[in-house]
């Protein structure tokens, strides 16, 4: 690539984006972002020496262009599939990915950790690191900024600003990006100081004075980054290929922190995700030609997911209680609290990208009076487990945590995977802990857990479809920490929690067929757990399967062995979930069966233990 010309390398960029298209119409994937930095892709690798030099993407969500480019075109079509690419840069599976990633806001700390050690080691190397606007409102960028400004480490940070992260972005941030890509006189001014500081290189120092004192009097207020420690350049265009290429050539001679300002458009150069670039985030299956979405192979529309029953349920109970909020982080379509949104928007609060404050902000809410109900997915819920602890649980504070994509979800793989929350809420005093096996249970649990000061009450469900039935069931209260009887039998016992239950159905009418009778016990709280109910199992049963979707150390299968220990129970147990190793991606019910608690392993399981 670098033995290209500037016109060849606009033909590449053309190339790769018509590449990436067809690749996602109908292998699915994260579309609009990878469009979005095509130019910017090409340019860094074809002004780095990589993989000397080091580019560390912020969550990898656009990093597409980056793999096509680096050896990994022929084996493309296996992104996000069983076995295949994984959708996210990783270090095991290229020496161009500098660090693996998933989840937002890391890129500055982990290139600042790599620029200090190449420094450490004497090793010339340049750092780059690519963040989105919508990262940045993540507290580690600013806590990593703080650090680099101080340490004056040689790095640069490249601020891809689309004004979108899933869904538009949100808060002062925003409006300060916007403030400085919109100063017409600055930006004007601006790129004649830049090219004057392109041409006469001994006066960079003087030329990056004055530039600051512009920056300073047509913006009306000192520049955030530099106040941090770093130059800041731009705004610059991020699809002109050879004047971003120059920028970039220029950099390389600066030592010390940086921060290059680039605008770019999410789904740049594919008209429909141009136009409706949250839709076009990961847009599923699709139609090149119309931009028709298909979201499944066969074309075939698919039922009410959890999410939309969550949406809607939400909706209707804020319109029963005004005390009811929404609160969350950057994920509004994603979880589907655009309902309450559009219905209720003085009482829905998108707080960016920002977990941890998503909770204690959630607790200001409830102490005063309201019943905030906070919507993060598992694995981002992670991020915010000091605050659940100290600022929500240790105050008993009505906080009804809504934990959406639980379990396995799928393709976006081991970054994305919920399989911890059951077992680190487990823990934690004071919290309620629920999983609803169907649509109707997910709306009976959020009607009680709004009907009364319960404290903490948590409750996950996953990423997808259940039954497809009781989305419109009405409301009953549901009595805390009891499960219940979904099939008696007499020759096994199948204990299980959340949609894994499902499962369990499919395996009890397996076993049935083979002369088997299994009964299944849907304990629908893990915390109280329905010890009632388990007394109940440990008298009938010699045998016993626990399954969760869900890590195995720690979740309802540590829980129930506890409990048989505690009562001197002595059934033999079998646990089925998410083992103690991290998941790759594939679909869900790829991973579920490698996990072994697909409905054909859970029978297997069933017909060893009879034996």
């Amino acid at each position: 690539m670098k033995q290209l010309s500037k016109d060849e390398l606009q033909l590449l960029t053309d190339q790769l984006r018509q590449f990436i298209i067809e690749a996602a119409s109908h292998n699915p994937g994260h579309l609009g972002a990878n469009l979005g930095v095509v130019e910017l892709t090409v340019a860094l690798h074809y002004v780095f020496n990589t993989p000397d030099d080091k580019i560390v993407w912020d969550v990898g969500h656009q990093a597409y262009a980056h793999k096509i480019l680096t050896g990994r075109r022929d084996l493309f079509p296996t992104n996000r599939k069983y076995g295949g690419l994984s959708g996210f840069p990783s270090p095991e599976e290229s020496e161009y990915d500098a660090f693996g990633v998933g989840h937002s806001s890391t890129s500055i700390s982990a290139g600042l950790g790599i620029a200090t050690a190449s420094k450490l080691k004497n090793e010339e190397r340049q750092v780059i690191v690519v963040i989105g606007d919508g990262s940045l409102t993540g507290g580690m960028a600013f806590e990593a900024m703080n650090h680099a400004g101080a340490a004056k480490a040689n790095m640069l940070v490249i601020l891809n600003d689309n004004n979108m992260a899933i869904d538009p972005n949100v808060g002062a941030l925003k409006e300060y990006l916007l403030d400085i890509t919109t100063s017409g006189t600055y930006n004007r001014l601006k790129k004649k100081v830049w090219d004057v500081m392109h041409r006469w290189t001994r006066s960079r120092k003087v030329i990056q004075r004055i530039e600051h004192g512009i920056k300073s009097v047509l913006l009306k207020q000192g520049n955030l980054f530099e106040a941090m420690g770093f130059r800041y350049f731009g705004p610059i265009d991020g699809h002109n290929l050879s004047y971003l290429t120059n920028v970039l050539q220029d950099l390389k001679q600066i030592q010390g922190p940086k921060l290059l300002h680039v605008v770019t458009v999410k789904g740049k150069g594919y008209e429909f995700a141009e136009k409706d670039q949250t839709r076009w985030h990961a847009p599923g299956i699709f139609n090149m030609e119309t931009g028709e979405q298909l979201h499944t192979a066969t074309g075939k529309p698919q039922p009410s997911s959890f999410q939309e029953v969550f949406g809607k349920t939400l909706m209707e109970l804020a319109s029963m209680n005004s005390r009811i909020v929404g609160v969350t982080p950057a994920m509004s379509t994603g979880c589907m609290m655009t309902f309450l949104m559009q219905r209720y928007p003085e009482r829905f609060f998108d707080v960016g990208i920002a977990e941890q404050h998503a909770i204690t902000f959630s607790a200001g809410l409830a102490i005063s009076g309201m019943i905030p109900f906070c919507n993060i997915y598992s694995t981002f819920l992670q991020r915010g487990y000091d605050q659940v602890i100290h600022d929500v649980a240790l105050q008993k504070l009505p906080v009804v945590l809504c934990i959406d994509r639980a379990g396995l979800v799928g393709e976006d793989g081991a970054t994305h995977h919920g399989a911890y929350d059951l077992a680190y809420l487990r823990m934690v005093p004071n919290m309620i802990v629920a999983a609803p096996m169907t649509e109707a249970d997910l709306r009976h649990l959020m009607y009680t857990a709004q009907n009364a000061n319960h404290g903490p009450f948590s409750i996950r469900y996953p990423k997808g479809y259940g039954l497809n039935t009781g989305q419109d069931a009405p409301f009953r209260i549901l009595p805390v920490g009891k499960g219940h009887i979904v099939r008696k039998g007499t020759d096994i016992g199948i204990i299980s929690i959340g949609t894994a239950g499902l499962n369990v159905i499919e395996a009890c009418r397996q076993l049935e067929e083979d002369g088997i009778q299994a009964a299944h016990y849907d304990m629908l709280f893990l915390k109280p757990v329905d010890e009632e109910l388990l007394h109940l199992a440990c008298n009938r049963h010699r045998k016993l399967i626990i399954v969760e979707d869900g890590a195995i150390t720690g979740g309802l299968g540590s829980a129930v062995l506890e409990f048989a220990d505690r009562h001197g129970y002595r059934a033999n147990i079998e646990l089925l979930g998410i083992p103690d190793r991290f998941i790759a991606h594939g679909n869900i019910g790829e991973l579920q069966r490698e996990c072994g608690y697909d409905a054909e392993g859970i029978t297997l399981k069933a017909k060893s233990m009879m034996q």
